[in-house]
């Protein structure tokens, strides 16, 4: 082994998990392990930096975008169609999205969505791995964003992490059998890239580019005599009972301006300190409002619900479970917040404030003074 080379090493009950990486900056700054509920893949990476299941601040979340976004490529060929996975990575791809966008003249953003929407599908694909595994992809109801997708000739892939690069390669798949078939470079872009540039391997045709914060390589040695976890029935892609009324400026359906609309109405001293929660997929106009209220001057921290399942234990401190609010039926979850204190919880979402889960709500009251409901209509 180098002697540039740290090693990351954690040991779960279904085995050990070890990364190596020739990072100077410790990779437990960036990351850190847990236990999926799910027999698929035992572990999960972490992220410190995403604001997904730990609590950040907005302002180390927007660092994280403008230091990943100054990796593309300078010289993108146009259109360039840059695209995020639900759920983790959207605000990750909307915020490096903004980041790029200034130098670009004809760009489009979308993302992947399990949640079914009045559109055009432009194709579906699997991340095989997952808790939940189908995801799709609509074309831009804007005529002129539509035509950006299908005349791209670039395409900026999004996601939190790679572990092995399939998701990419299946979703590079469906783009090409959905007619995307002038694509000159590739680019994939993670927080973290353990896959060692399977994706390059694997697709012929355009120039392919891999970028991430951190990246290096893992291995997984199993426990033969644990047993496997029992995952909750949320892989599920399909439209529930509650309606999604919030505007769908942020993606689902196509976006050329990232700053959207957000909350002007919602006010916090100086004095507080605040949560902002996001609800699954729509994290990105929570983000913004998050980031308003952080130049305020309050002690703001960010972060959203989720259909994953996770054990408490190594990152997860604590969990909060309810019903989703789209009217599923599934399980969602809050991780890293149920220990802590706040002075103002602001959960965010797309759907009527009547689907919450009142068991939510409760939870979030016993942590913080004031807790309150915002709607995106």
């Amino acid at each position: 082994m180098s002697q540039t080379e740290q090693v990351f090493r954690r040991k779960l009950s279904t085995g050990e998990l070890t990364v190596v990486s020739s990072h100077s900056t410790p990779l437990d700054q960036f990351f850190e392990i847990a236990e999926r509920r799910n027999p698929k893949r035992a572990f999960l990476f972490v992220s410190k930096i995403l604001g997904r299941h730990i609590p950040i601040r907005p302002s180390v979340m927007r660092n994280s975008y403008q230091s990943i976004a100054s990796e593309l490529p300078s010289e993108l060929p146009e259109p360039v169609i840059f695209i995020g996975m639900a759920e983790t990575a959207v605000g990750l791809a909307a915020g490096v999205y903004q980041e790029a966008k200034g130098a670009l003249s004809e760009s489009v953003f979308l993302t992947s969505t399990r949640h079914p929407i009045n559109g055009n599908p432009m194709c579906e694909f699997k991340e095989t791995h997952s808790h939940a595994t189908d995801h799709l992809i609509y074309w831009p109801e804007d005529p002129v964003l539509a035509k950006r997708v299908a005349q791209a000739k670039s395409l900026v892939l999004i996601d939190d992490e790679a572990t092995t690069g399939n998701t990419f390669v299946n979703l590079f798949a469906a783009l090409i059998d959905a007619g995307m078939n002038d694509i000159e470079q590739l680019v994939t872009l993670t927080l973290t890239d353990w896959s060692q540039d399977a994706v390059l391997e694997r697709i012929i045709g355009p120039k392919v580019t891999s970028i991430s914060l951190v990246q290096g390589k893992w291995s997984w040695n199993v426990n033969p005599e644990a047993e496997l976890p029992i995952m909750p029935s949320v892989n599920v892609t399909t439209k529930g009972t509650v309606e999604i009324v919030g505007n769908q400026c942020w993606g689902r359906l196509g976006m050329d301006d990232p700053a959207c609309v957000i909350r002007n109405n919602v006010s916090v001293s100086p004095s507080e300190k605040v949560l902002v929660l996001g609800t699954c997929e729509f994290v990105w106009l929570p983000f913004l409002m998050a980031e308003k209220l952080e130049k305020l001057g309050a002690e703001v921290y960010f972060s959203s619900t989720t259909r994953s399942p996770i054990a408490i234990g190594h990152a997860i401190e604590s969990v909060i479970t309810f019903t989703d609010n789209y009217g599923l039926g599934i399980p969602n979850f809050v991780y890293n917040v149920a220990h802590q204190q706040f002075d103002s919880v602001f959960l965010c979402c797309e759907t009527p404030a009547e689907s919450v889960d009142p068991a939510l709500l409760s939870a979030l009251c016993n942590i913080a003074k004031h807790v309150e409901v915002i709607n995106y209509e």
